[in-house]
Protein backbone atom coordinates (compact mmCIF):
# COMPACT_ATOMS: atom_id res chain seq x y z
CA UNK A 1 0.00 0.00 0.00
CA UNK A 2 1.24 3.44 -0.89
CA UNK A 3 -0.14 6.96 -0.49
CA UNK A 4 1.20 9.94 -2.39
CA UNK A 5 0.40 13.40 -1.03
CA UNK A 6 -0.40 15.47 -4.13
CA UNK A 7 -1.35 18.56 -2.16
CA UNK A 8 -1.16 19.42 1.54
CA UNK A 9 -2.51 22.96 1.54
CA UNK A 10 -5.78 24.64 2.45
CA UNK A 11 -8.24 26.33 0.09
CA UNK A 12 -5.99 29.31 -0.73
CA UNK A 13 -2.88 27.22 -1.29
CA UNK A 14 0.58 28.33 -0.21
CA UNK A 15 2.02 30.74 -1.19
CA UNK A 16 -1.18 32.69 -0.77
CA UNK A 17 -1.71 35.33 -3.44
CA UNK A 18 -0.49 38.73 -2.26
CA UNK A 19 1.10 37.47 0.95
CA UNK A 20 4.74 38.29 1.76
CA UNK A 21 5.06 36.35 5.03
CA UNK A 22 8.10 34.16 5.67
CA UNK A 23 6.19 31.02 4.66
CA UNK A 24 4.80 32.40 1.41
CA UNK A 25 8.24 33.71 0.41
CA UNK A 26 10.14 30.60 1.54
CA UNK A 27 12.37 28.86 -1.01
CA UNK A 28 11.93 25.47 0.72
CA UNK A 29 9.85 23.25 -1.62
CA UNK A 30 8.08 21.83 1.44
CA UNK A 31 6.56 25.26 2.05
CA UNK A 32 4.81 25.16 -1.35
CA UNK A 33 1.40 23.62 -0.71
CA UNK A 34 -1.12 22.90 -3.45
CA UNK A 35 -4.76 22.25 -2.62
CA UNK A 36 -5.46 19.04 -0.72
CA UNK A 37 -5.44 15.74 -2.65
CA UNK A 38 -3.78 12.31 -2.49
CA UNK A 39 -3.49 9.05 -4.39
CA UNK A 40 -3.79 5.72 -2.57
CA UNK A 41 -2.45 2.65 -4.38
CA UNK A 42 -3.37 -0.83 -3.18
CA UNK A 43 -2.60 -4.22 -4.70
CA UNK A 44 -5.43 -3.84 -7.21
CA UNK A 45 -6.69 -0.24 -7.15
CA UNK A 46 -5.42 3.30 -7.70
CA UNK A 47 -7.67 5.79 -5.97
CA UNK A 48 -7.68 9.59 -6.09
CA UNK A 49 -8.86 11.40 -2.97
CA UNK A 50 -10.44 14.72 -3.99
CA UNK A 51 -9.89 16.50 -7.29
CA UNK A 52 -9.21 20.18 -6.64
CA UNK A 53 -8.22 23.09 -8.90
CA UNK A 54 -4.52 22.08 -8.79
CA UNK A 55 -5.26 18.57 -10.10
CA UNK A 56 -3.69 19.07 -13.53
CA UNK A 57 -0.46 20.44 -12.06
CA UNK A 58 -0.35 17.67 -9.46
CA UNK A 59 -0.81 14.86 -11.97
CA UNK A 60 2.05 16.10 -14.11
CA UNK A 61 4.37 15.13 -11.24
CA UNK A 62 3.36 11.43 -11.08
CA UNK A 63 3.28 8.62 -13.66
CA UNK A 64 0.27 8.70 -15.96
CA UNK A 65 -1.80 5.65 -15.09
CA UNK A 66 -5.40 4.61 -14.65
CA UNK A 67 -7.66 5.88 -11.86
CA UNK A 68 -9.93 3.13 -10.60
CA UNK A 69 -11.98 5.57 -8.56
CA UNK A 70 -12.16 9.16 -7.34
CA UNK A 71 -13.30 9.59 -3.73
CA UNK A 72 -14.76 13.03 -3.01
CA UNK A 73 -14.98 14.27 0.57
CA UNK A 74 -17.30 17.24 -0.12
CA UNK A 75 -18.43 19.73 -2.72
CA UNK A 76 -16.22 22.74 -1.93
CA UNK A 77 -14.28 24.08 -4.91
CA UNK A 78 -10.85 23.31 -3.46
CA UNK A 79 -11.87 19.62 -3.47
CA UNK A 80 -13.81 19.42 -6.75
CA UNK A 81 -12.51 22.22 -8.98
CA UNK A 82 -10.34 19.91 -11.13
CA UNK A 83 -12.98 17.41 -12.23
CA UNK A 84 -12.94 18.66 -15.83
CA UNK A 85 -9.25 17.69 -15.98
CA UNK A 86 -10.16 14.02 -15.51
CA UNK A 87 -10.59 13.81 -19.30
CA UNK A 88 -7.22 12.12 -20.01
CA UNK A 89 -8.10 9.31 -17.58
CA UNK A 90 -11.09 8.17 -19.65
CA UNK A 91 -8.85 6.03 -21.85
CA UNK A 92 -8.93 3.04 -19.48
CA UNK A 93 -11.62 0.44 -18.87
CA UNK A 94 -15.03 1.50 -20.16
CA UNK A 95 -13.73 4.99 -20.96
CA UNK A 96 -15.43 6.42 -17.90
CA UNK A 97 -14.07 7.71 -14.58
CA UNK A 98 -16.03 6.55 -11.54
CA UNK A 99 -16.54 9.19 -8.85
CA UNK A 100 -17.77 8.18 -5.40
CA UNK A 101 -19.53 10.85 -3.34
CA UNK A 102 -22.55 11.50 -1.15
CA UNK A 103 -25.90 12.56 -2.62
CA UNK A 104 -25.55 16.19 -1.49
CA UNK A 105 -22.22 16.57 -3.29
CA UNK A 106 -23.52 14.71 -6.35
CA UNK A 107 -26.38 17.18 -6.73
CA UNK A 108 -24.02 20.13 -6.41
CA UNK A 109 -21.83 18.72 -9.18
CA UNK A 110 -24.85 18.17 -11.44
CA UNK A 111 -25.88 21.80 -10.88
CA UNK A 112 -22.36 23.21 -11.26
CA UNK A 113 -21.24 21.05 -14.22
CA UNK A 114 -24.42 20.29 -16.20
CA UNK A 115 -22.51 19.69 -19.45
CA UNK A 116 -21.18 16.43 -17.98
CA UNK A 117 -24.66 14.97 -17.65
CA UNK A 118 -26.54 15.86 -20.85
CA UNK A 119 -27.86 13.15 -23.16
CA UNK A 120 -25.64 14.51 -25.95
CA UNK A 121 -22.27 15.26 -24.44
CA UNK A 122 -20.11 18.16 -25.56
CA UNK A 123 -17.25 16.78 -27.72
CA UNK A 124 -14.19 16.02 -25.63
CA UNK A 125 -15.94 16.28 -22.27
CA UNK A 126 -14.82 13.87 -19.57
CA UNK A 127 -17.03 10.82 -19.23
CA UNK A 128 -17.72 10.52 -15.53
CA UNK A 129 -20.09 8.33 -13.55
CA UNK A 130 -21.37 9.51 -10.18
CA UNK A 131 -21.73 6.70 -7.65
CA UNK A 132 -23.64 7.87 -4.58
CA UNK A 133 -22.42 6.41 -1.29
CA UNK A 134 -23.54 6.57 2.34
CA UNK A 135 -21.70 6.76 5.66
CA UNK A 136 -20.68 3.43 7.21
CA UNK A 137 -21.76 1.48 4.10
CA UNK A 138 -18.60 -0.18 2.70
CA UNK A 139 -18.15 -0.75 -1.02
CA UNK A 140 -15.52 -2.41 -3.17
CA UNK A 141 -13.30 -1.06 -5.92
CA UNK A 142 -11.74 -4.24 -7.19
CA UNK A 143 -10.88 -6.10 -4.00
CA UNK A 144 -10.13 -2.88 -2.13
CA UNK A 145 -12.76 -1.95 0.44
CA UNK A 146 -13.71 1.69 1.04
CA UNK A 147 -15.64 2.70 4.16
CA UNK A 148 -17.17 6.23 4.04
CA UNK A 149 -17.15 7.98 7.40
CA UNK A 150 -19.38 10.91 8.46
CA UNK A 151 -17.37 14.00 9.40
CA UNK A 152 -18.49 17.51 10.37
CA UNK A 153 -16.90 20.48 8.58
CA UNK A 154 -18.33 23.22 10.74
CA UNK A 155 -22.08 22.81 10.09
CA UNK A 156 -21.58 20.84 6.86
CA UNK A 157 -21.67 17.02 6.93
CA UNK A 158 -18.86 15.64 4.74
CA UNK A 159 -17.02 12.34 4.32
CA UNK A 160 -13.76 10.83 5.45
CA UNK A 161 -12.61 7.39 4.32
CA UNK A 162 -11.03 4.21 5.58
CA UNK A 163 -9.42 2.25 2.73
CA UNK A 164 -8.72 -1.42 3.40
CA UNK A 165 -6.29 -3.19 1.08
CA UNK A 166 -6.65 -6.88 0.15
CA UNK A 167 -3.40 -7.49 2.05
CA UNK A 168 -4.95 -6.25 5.28
CA UNK A 169 -3.16 -2.90 5.35
CA UNK A 170 -5.29 0.24 5.69
CA UNK A 171 -5.24 4.03 5.52
CA UNK A 172 -7.55 6.57 7.11
CA UNK A 173 -8.09 9.86 5.26
CA UNK A 174 -9.82 12.79 6.93
CA UNK A 175 -9.76 16.38 5.73
CA UNK A 176 -11.67 19.59 6.61
CA UNK A 177 -12.87 18.05 9.86
CA UNK A 178 -13.94 20.13 12.84
CA UNK A 179 -15.50 17.22 14.76
CA UNK A 180 -16.77 13.67 14.43
CA UNK A 181 -18.69 11.13 16.46
CA UNK A 182 -16.98 8.44 18.49
CA UNK A 183 -17.97 5.74 16.02
CA UNK A 184 -15.73 7.35 13.40
CA UNK A 185 -12.74 7.03 15.71
CA UNK A 186 -13.65 3.40 16.32
CA UNK A 187 -13.79 2.79 12.58
CA UNK A 188 -10.35 4.34 12.11
CA UNK A 189 -8.82 2.22 14.86
CA UNK A 190 -6.06 -0.03 13.57
CA UNK A 191 -5.19 1.90 10.40
CA UNK A 192 -1.54 1.75 9.36
CA UNK A 193 -1.51 5.33 8.10
CA UNK A 194 -3.66 8.24 9.26
CA UNK A 195 -3.87 11.40 7.15
CA UNK A 196 -5.80 14.16 8.93
CA UNK A 197 -6.30 17.92 8.70
CA UNK A 198 -4.61 20.54 10.90
CA UNK A 199 -5.30 24.06 9.61
CA UNK A 200 -3.21 26.24 11.95
CA UNK A 201 -2.26 26.73 15.61
CA UNK A 202 -5.29 28.91 16.43
CA UNK A 203 -8.81 27.41 16.73
CA UNK A 204 -11.11 27.63 13.71
CA UNK A 205 -14.90 27.04 13.57
CA UNK A 206 -14.76 24.60 10.63
CA UNK A 207 -11.33 22.97 10.86
CA UNK A 208 -9.15 21.31 13.47
CA UNK A 209 -6.27 23.27 14.91
CA UNK A 210 -2.91 21.53 15.14
CA UNK A 211 -3.51 20.87 18.85
CA UNK A 212 -6.89 19.29 18.09
CA UNK A 213 -5.39 17.23 15.27
CA UNK A 214 -2.67 15.88 17.58
CA UNK A 215 -5.30 14.91 20.16
CA UNK A 216 -7.35 13.15 17.48
CA UNK A 217 -4.27 11.35 16.13
CA UNK A 218 -3.35 10.16 19.62
CA UNK A 219 -6.77 8.55 19.94
CA UNK A 220 -6.38 6.71 16.62
CA UNK A 221 -2.74 5.84 17.45
CA UNK A 222 -1.69 4.91 13.93
CA UNK A 223 1.97 3.95 13.38
CA UNK A 224 2.22 6.81 10.85
CA UNK A 225 0.27 10.08 10.99
CA UNK A 226 0.56 12.94 8.52
CA UNK A 227 -1.16 16.30 8.93
CA UNK A 228 -2.63 17.99 5.84
CA UNK A 229 -4.84 20.90 4.76
CA UNK A 230 -2.79 23.53 6.55
CA UNK A 231 -2.35 27.19 5.73
CA UNK A 232 0.64 29.53 5.86
CA UNK A 233 -0.34 30.20 9.50
CA UNK A 234 1.05 26.76 10.42
CA UNK A 235 4.53 28.24 9.95
CA UNK A 236 7.62 27.03 8.14
CA UNK A 237 7.52 23.28 7.50
CA UNK A 238 10.85 22.42 9.10
CA UNK A 239 10.32 24.66 12.13
CA UNK A 240 6.83 23.34 12.86
CA UNK A 241 7.96 19.75 12.40
CA UNK A 242 10.63 20.33 15.04
CA UNK A 243 8.00 21.75 17.37
CA UNK A 244 5.79 18.71 16.70
CA UNK A 245 8.52 16.38 17.86
CA UNK A 246 8.97 18.42 21.04
CA UNK A 247 5.22 18.23 21.70
CA UNK A 248 4.57 14.59 20.83
CA UNK A 249 7.99 13.08 21.66
CA UNK A 250 7.43 10.81 18.65
CA UNK A 251 8.51 10.79 15.04
CA UNK A 252 5.26 9.06 14.00
CA UNK A 253 3.46 12.41 13.56
CA UNK A 254 4.60 15.03 11.07
CA UNK A 255 3.40 17.64 8.63
CA UNK A 256 2.91 16.14 5.19
CA UNK A 257 4.46 17.84 2.19
CA UNK A 258 3.55 17.88 -1.47
CA UNK A 259 5.06 14.89 -3.24
CA UNK A 260 5.60 12.85 -0.09
CA UNK A 261 5.22 9.10 -0.62
CA UNK A 262 4.38 6.85 2.34
CA UNK A 263 4.55 3.09 1.83
CA UNK A 264 3.55 0.18 4.06
CA UNK A 265 4.58 -3.30 2.95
Amino acid sequence: MKITILGSGTSTGVPQIGCRCEVCTSTNPKDRRLRCSSIVETEDARLLLDCGPDFREQMLTVPFDRLDGVLITHEHYDHTGGIDDLRPFCVWGDHCVNIYLDSYTAQHLRDRLPYFFRTKLYPGVAHIRLNEIEPYKPFLIGRTQVVPLPIMHGQLPILGFRINCPSGRSVGYVTDMSSCEERVKECLSGVDILVVNALRFEPHPAHQSLEEAIAFARQINAPVTRFIHFSHHIGLHDVTNSRLFDITHSDSMALAFDGEVISVE
